[in-house]
């Protein structure tokens, strides 16, 4: 509501009315005299009526333009807040969830409200749902969706979806400020846990703006090169590549034409999507076979969590996948989500029967033009440093592991221990002769070690994957 105030010039402070007459012969008509204005009153014109004569209500003067306008405030419902610990409270939030991911500096597409209720489904066996959610009145204006699972006899709470919970981070709706964030923590910091263990942070994010006991110690995992295409495909490619390079990628793509029929699939809707999970399964497996894959993407649970979350992404439009074929037999994918005008390439195979032509590379190039040609103005290859994202990116924007918010003696001791080795290594990585080591002995740490799984929280594959 509006209310407007007309306020006369100060010219101190006003005389006192003189008190009304007792006598009737007081309140007889008396001759008009000349008026004289006193000269603390401002006159303002009268706002004029075009109408015919009759009788209408009274009329206010126009507001000069000295008029001063204040808008009163309207008195905010209060803040109330509430664990969501059950899949049904869960999926009863799917009204407004998104909203709030939609409304993060960079939204995370595996933060929508069908991603984390599907994994949920698929991978929440073992676990405990401990989602703190924040309303105003009737709406959801804050959420820090968690889970907790054990390692090693302490509760750690994680991000639902595990590892596999790039650019996650606490969700409030716009017009909130950061203190519902400090309260979402605080909860946390109340509940039954030991320390927190946050994957995909960014360190521009509301959780790493944090300070005191809800701060998290940041360690950066990965690089997360990033592309503008505000200005279009051709301009960013063009600007990112030589002509020398740009001629490499055009030969790669001819000679893939001479070995067959190139066709390009871009699929968008439901009966279009389903159809292409099973090659894009096939190439997957193929491109890794024989090596580690901790993806989680071809297990059997993998598999069935893919196809019930393809629905519903396609649902609100979020997801495409761009196959390539060369004589009919599918060489490549491209697995992306598209969210608030960004692509985020997820799920990239190619057979290795063909690497000679670069069909992975010839994909995903592909990938970025289609998603740039539906209004893409940004890319997120959310991957590590391979070769041609470096090649194409802008720049980099990390993404971190936060370790902190101890809820108990033990919590603090395996945060403590836990960053030290992590800062051991952080300065190991600095040294040649480590990196060298490292990578040199990958083949054999991949015999010894368990097989990974992003989407579990524990990191490994159950054996009845």
């Amino acid at each position: 509501m509006l209310v407007v105030l007309v306020v006369a010039a100060d010219c101190g402070e006003r005389p006192k009315a003189a008190a009304q007459p007792a006598s009737l012969a007081a309140n007889k008509p008396a001759q008009a005299s000349p008026m004289v204005m006193p000269s603390n009153v401002v006159l303002v014109e009268m706002t004029p009526i075009g109408l015919v004569v009759g009788n209408y209500p009274f009329v206010t003067a126009r507001v000069s333009e000295q008029a001063a306008v204040f808008e009163v405030p309207r008195e905010q419902a209060p803040i109330r807040f509430e664990t969501v610990d059950s899949e049904d409270g869960l999926v009863a939030l799917a009204g407004s969830w998104d909203a709030l991911v939609r409304a993060m500096p960079r939204p995370s597409p595996f933060l929508l409200h069908c991603w984390l209720v599907e994994w949920w489904r698929h991978y929440g066996e073992g676990n405990r749902l401990a989602v703190e959610v924040a309303f105003r009145g009737d709406q959801l204006v804050g959420a820090l969706p968690l889970i907790t699972f054990s390692r090693r006899g302490l509760r750690v709470g994680t991000f639902i979806g595990s590892r596999q919970s790039a650019l996650a981070d606490a969700l409030v709706a716009e017009g909130e400020g950061q203190e519902v964030v400090e309260a979402l923590v605080d909860r946390v910091l109340a509940s039954q846990h030991d320390y927190v263990d946050l994957f995909g942070l960014s360190d521009q994010g509301r959780l790493a703006g944090l300070e005191g006991p809800r701060g998290l110690e940041l360690f950066q995992r990965i690089e997360a090169p990033v592309l503008d295409l505000s200005d279009g495909w051709d301009a960013a490619y063009r600007a990112k590549t030589n002509s020398r390079k740009r001629a490499h990628h055009n030969r790669r793509r001819r000679q893939l034409a001479e070995l067959g029929k190139l066709e390009v699939i871009h699929a968008r809707t439901l009966d279009e999507l389903e159809p292409l999970l099973e090659p894009a399964f096939r190439l997957h497996e193929l491109r890794w076979q024989g090596r580690p894959d901790g993806s989680g993407f071809v297990t059997a649970t993998g598999k069935r969590f893919t196809r019930a979350v393809v629905k519903g992404l396609t649902e609100i439009d979020a997801t495409r996948i761009v196959l390539t074929k060369v004589g009919g037999r599918p060489v490549a994918f491209c697995w992306y989500f598209v969210l608030e005008g960004n692509v985020y390439l997820h799920r990239l195979a190619f057979d290795p029967a063909y690497s000679r032509c670069s069909p992975g590379i010839v994909n995903a190039l592909d990938s970025l033009s289609l998603a740039a040609g539906e209004g893409a103005t940004r890319a997120e290859f959310l991957g590590g440093a391979e070769r041609y994202k470096v090649e194409l990116a802008d720049r980099f924007e990390p993404l971190h592991l936060g370790l902190g918010l101890p809820g108990s003696a033990r919590g603090r001791a395996a945060v403590a221990a836990r960053a030290r080795w992590l800062r051991l290594r952080r300065r190991g990585k600095s040294s040649g002769l480590v990196t060298k080591v490292y990578y040199g002995s990958a083949s054999v740490r991949g015999h010894l070690m368990r097989q990974r799984d992003v989407l579990r929280p524990s990191g490994v594959r159950r054996l009845r994957d």
